[in-house]
């Protein structure tokens, strides 16, 4: 018996999200992910097993409250910021609505769209890496839900703010717009947050992924005002998060955890900067571009060479050569100091092993 045919016609067509441990790879340097090269330390203080989670943790909600600078009714946590993804998509579309989103860009976006059979628009965005808001404006009629990566992923890119609150302005009684701010802390002062009381159909998805170097947990929320999270209350899993990932999470939370994170967001900044240092002196670098996150979207003259020679040498970087506009990019996470400089030194001899 083949079971293929009985699944939905759609999930049959569906390629799924290639994240980094899909795509695998053997070696000892891993930078495709954008996680932080090292793990906080965590012990368990709650150890209640035997019963049912909270559905919403408290102790989370008000750290999380306390640290993005809203209140409790405006957050809502999940299982990383994809299931706010998946979340919006389900609460808001009907099955003849669309979802648009603008690549080069996160692909969760769409694969969560289609695996909830919800159509796509896709507006890319201009050379620079910008909206388009002449088109956005242009192809919103049945459009029920927007996405918008700021810093986006994989270009490192800030979305201009101006641009924002003018998306916002044309959706306003017409669509959800999602602005993803995973990268959020590498440059807080972009946040969308303060724009949350003049925005009701504004949601803005955070993740402890990152900065909280805590992608191993699963954590992520979304901010948005107190209707729009009432309504994805109504669409969550009973227990989403499980008792040890809500016990770190309210760990990172307290001003301890928000001090080490900002230590290490401060890290991050300095390497990457060291980082972009090397890469221009390199001279199969065709192009780095300006990023505000813990990453670095770079073109060379053979991107795909230049990607399966530290492949093969264990130093595992995240091919960006078939996203749109994208040609010959491979997207490099800031790791640890000693990372990047094995990294830059087998930049510098691909050439010669390729």
């Amino acid at each position: 018996m083949t079971i293929s045919p009985l699944s939905r016609k759609n999930v049959q067509a569906l390629t799924p999200y290639q994240s980094a441990r899909r795509l695998g790879g053997k070696g000892d340097v891993w930078l495709n992910a954008n996680e932080y090269p090292t793990s906080p330390n965590f012990d368990l203080l709650h150890r209640t097993f035997n019963r049912y989670p909270e559905p919403q943790p408290e102790a989370v909600i008000n750290g999380y409250a306390n640290y993005a600078g809203v209140k409790p009714e405006n957050v809502i946590v999940t299982r990383g910021g994809d299931e706010s993804i998946e979340l919006i998509i389900r609460a808001f579309c009907e099955p003849d609505d669309h979802v648009l989103y603008c690549p080069p860009t996160y692909g969760m976006y769409s694969v969560s769209a289609e695996t909830c059979g919800i159509a796509l628009k896709t507006v890319p965005l201009t050379t620079d890496f910008q909206l388009n808001l002449t088109e956005i404006e242009r192809n919103l009629d049945g459009v029920k839900v927007v996405f918008v990566c700021s810093p986006n992923n994989p270009t490192g890119t800030l979305v201009n703010r101006v641009d924002l609150l003018k998306l916002l302005d044309i959706t306003r009684n017409k669509a959800i717009v999602v602005v993803d701010e995973a990268y959020i802390e590498f440059c807080p002062q972009a946040s969308l947050v303060n724009e949350l009381a003049n925005y009701p159909h504004l949601a803005i998805i955070r993740t402890l992924s990152k900065a909280f170097a805590l992608a191993g947990l699963r954590c992520g929320f979304t901010l948005a005002n107190a209707e729009l999270i009432g309504i994805l209350q109504k669409v969550i899993a009973p227990y989403p998060l499980p008792v040890p990932v809500s016990d770190i999470a309210a760990q990172a939370l307290q001003p301890q955890g928000i001090t080490q994170m900002q230590e290490r967001v401060n890290d991050v900044l300095n390497n990457r900067a060291w980082l972009i240092e090397q890469l221009s002196k390199i001279p199969t670098v065709v192009q780095i571009f300006e990023t505000k996150a813990n990453y670095v979207l770079v073109k060379f003259q053979d991107g795909e060479k230049v990607f399966k020679s530290l492949w093969e040498q264990g130093i595992i970087l995240r091919d960006q050569h078939k996203a749109l506009g994208l040609q010959n990019c491979i997207r490099i996470t800031v790791g640890a100091r000693e990372e990047l400089e094995q990294t830059i030194q087998a930049i510098k001899l691909a050439p010669i092993l390729v």
